[in-house]
């Protein structure tokens, strides 16, 4: 389900002009598989998300995270912007050098992030209002993963 999850997600993100991988990501992405693992996913994540760390997106709606990440990849936490608005990120998964997750907003919007681990360490990706699908922003990390 992950990687049907995850092609979708991918595809999604280039069409809409979000996220693209340079040929040396995708090489070291495909460096860190085990040669008996299907290639649609990864064994395991590659980096790990956990902590509290802030996403810039370009349309300034700015967010603090506090996420926890598991073995296997999976995501939650909560999402702040200014002093009222709250989030809790419903679903979410870190699969090879990707990241997906969605934060539900107290204010009944909902966010979708696809991004991807650069090879400086920072994420970056596209983001999508669920309630509003014509508002898009893209986003990115400071913090190094």
């Amino acid at each position: 389900m992950r990687a049907r999850l995850t092609t979708a997600a991918v595809a999604l993100a280039v069409a809409l002009g979000g996220i693209t991988l340079a040929p040396a990501a995708q090489a070291a992405g495909a460096a860190h598989r085990p040669s008996a693992a299907p290639l649609a996913r990864a064994a395991a994540a590659d980096f790990n998300v956990g902590g509290i760390w802030t996403i810039y997106q370009s349309n300034s709606a700015n967010a603090t995270l506090s996420v926890t990440q598991d073995a296997q990849g999976n995501l939650t936490g909560i999402a702040r912007t200014g002093s009222s608005t709250t989030g809790t990120i419903e679903q979410g998964f870190v699969d090879g050098t990707f990241i997906y997750f969605v934060i539900a907003w107290n204010d009944g919007a909902r966010g979708r992030y696809i991004g991807s681990r650069g090879t400086d360490g920072r994420l970056s990706g596209a983001s999508t209002d669920l309630t509003q699908p014509t508002s898009q922003a893209t986003w990115y990390t400071t913090w190094t993963f």
